[in-house]
């Protein structure tokens, strides 16, 4: 007779699974970069860079870029001073108050701008000894009439400067006698030589 008390037959042990090792993180939470893991970055292009020239072959070449490069930004250091460009202009030609007064003096016609080529006209009639007097004294009379007429064109000059300035720039900091010398310098001078170029016509209302 089977007795109540034998054990029972041990049941088959449950098969355990056996995982493989996860791989060890440096830190954790820590995402292994792209670096870390091989994969290169492709460069983003920087619209409005310029492409990095190839390496010189030697010094020679190289220095002729060197000189290439800076006769270009000569040029367009040059073209943007004349043309008004702000980043190339000089300090006394910056700000809106100054462009203000070369359009005033661009757009008369000037006497002063006559006042150097008759001085050289006096100075050559009073280099030569062999002329009549009467043509000293006529040369002379010319000199002091012209001075006469640059003078008070160059008041007139300033006057003008003066009202439009207060009109327009009421704020501004350049002091009038700066403003004053600045335009009847460029009063005296020759059109075709003003640096900037005049962007106004003469004649034109300012």
């Amino acid at each position: 007779m089977p007795s109540l008390f034998r054990r029972k037959s041990e049941e088959p042990a449950a098969s355990v699974a056996v995982s493989e090792p996860e791989p060890e993180l440096t830190q954790k939470g820590h995402t292994q970069s792209k670096r870390e893991l091989g994969v290169k970055t492709p460069k983003r292009v920087v619209a409005g860079r310029r492409v990095a020239e190839p390496p010189a072959a030697n010094r020679r070449e190289a220095a002729k870029r060197l000189r290439d490069k800076q006769r270009q930004e000569r040029i367009e250091a040059r073209e943007g001073m004349a043309n008004g460009d702000e980043r190339f202009l000089l300090a006394r030609d910056r700000g809106p108050v100054r462009k203000l007064v070369r359009d005033i003096v661009d757009s008369r016609r000037t006497i002063g701008t006559w006042f150097f080529g008759t001085t050289f006209l006096v100075m050559i009639v009073g280099f030569n000894r062999t002329l009549d007097p009467s043509i000293y004294l006529a040369a002379n009379a010319l000199f002091f009439v012209m001075l006469l007429a640059t003078v008070v064109d160059g008041i007139m000059i300033s006057r003008t400067v003066k009202k439009l300035v207060k009109q327009r720039f009421p704020d501004a900091k350049d002091r009038m006698g700066s403003l004053y010398l600045y335009a009847i310098m460029r009063s005296i001078s020759f059109r075709f030589i003003r640096n900037p170029k005049p962007q106004v016509k003469a004649g034109q209302a300012i």
